[in-house]
């Protein structure tokens, strides 16, 4: 009989690089995959996927026990890692493969991504860009993107810092509070 603690939760937030990271030394999390989901296209590649016509998403599965980190605290550290105002990407990649979303796998995981974006509506004069959709098939990204962030450390220093996240995050999520919990 499978643990019925041990949970899924994905989440898109730009590029994956920059996601996987935020999530991967949590406690209570035991996997996080780069990959692909919300398209057309069955086992779509990074080049598939990068045009935008396929309709995926970069995104992140992460593998959790919720009996030591609940979803909730995911949807936090998920909104703290977005620009949930941005409908044409994430930073600096822009198109629909960028586009900020949660996936939902049950019914009590989209009760709490719908309460948490109220809550993130609440702290910005914009409209929120980020999508609440149903968790569909996902797609494990090639090797070479698993992990990137260890893998190769200078290069992904040079595209986050290059990309203005941490500086946009830090602009945007300034005195906020938290979107979930």
């Amino acid at each position: 009989m499978a643990d019925s603690t041990i949970k899924k939760a994905t989440f898109a937030g730009g590029c994956f690089w920059c996601m996987e990271p935020e999530f991967a030394n949590l406690p209570g999390v035991s996997k996080v995959v780069s990959g692909y989901t919300g398209g057309t296209v069955p086992n779509p590649t990074y080049e598939q996927v990068s045009s935008g016509a396929t309709g995926h998403v970069e995104a992140i599965e992460v593998t959790y026990d919720s009996a030591k980190v609940s979803f909730g605290e995911l949807l936090n550290i998920f909104w703290e890692n977005v620009d949930p105002l941005d409908e044409y990407g994430q930073f600096c990649d822009k198109g629909s493969q960028y586009r900020a979303g949660i996936f939902y796998h049950d019914a009590e995981q989209k009760k709490l991504a719908e309460a948490s974006k109220e809550k993130v509506r609440a702290m910005f004069e914009q409209p929120i860009a980020t999508v609440i959709k149903p968790a569909s098939e996902f797609y494990p990204a090639e090797d070479y993107h698993q992990e990137y962030y260890i893998k190769n450390k200078t290069r992904y220093k040079m595209y986050r810092t290059g990309c203005g996240r941490d500086d946009t995050l830090k602009k945007l999520w300034s005195g906020k509070g938290k979107a979930a919990e």
